[in-house]
């Protein structure tokens, strides 16, 4: 099958650069500044890093469905989970609503699952490319249930 480099670069491209702007807008850009942080907690400079990967991964996986098919409710569960992903940011930095983002990430997590599975029916490929997204957002929820239980 050939590669339509346009169109994957694009479906990498709009995660990237949604995230890049969210953290920005949001202040994630700044850390953890000011906030008790747990023992396990990753220094500040390793999430845009672990991000921008993530987000790649998004695109090629979103990239994948597109060219299998584009089935309507995958890229529904897609756009779905990418909008409260961008979201969670400004609750947790922006406004340090560190319980509701906790109950924001769960929300994450399950939209990723469902996608998951839905991507797993058209492409396993796809499907298997999110596992370490899921596992990032379960380590960041902890994360977050820590933050809001130390602050």
């Amino acid at each position: 099958m050939k590669i339509n480099f346009k169109k994957l670069i694009t479906y990498v491209i709009i995660p990237l650069a949604l995230g890049g702007i969210v953290g920005y807008l949001s202040g994630s850009f700044n850390g953890y500044k000011g906030m008790v942080t747990p023992s396990f907690a990753p220094p500040g400079f390793l999430f845009p890093i672990v991000w921008s990967i993530l987000y790649i991964l998004m695109g090629i996986s979103r990239y994948i469905i597109e060219i299998n098919g584009n089935d309507s409710d995958a890229r529904l569960l897609y756009n779905a989970q990418l909008f409260v992903n961008l979201i969670w940011p400004f609750f947790f930095f922006t406004l340090k609503w560190f319980l509701f983002s906790f109950i924001w990430l769960l929300l994450l997590i399950t939209l990723v699952i469902l996608m998951i599975i839905k991507f797993y029916k058209i492409s396993k490929t796809s499907a298997y490319i999110q596992i370490p997204y899921l596992l990032w957002i379960i380590f960041a929820s902890i994360l977050n249930f820590s933050i809001y239980f130390l602050n």
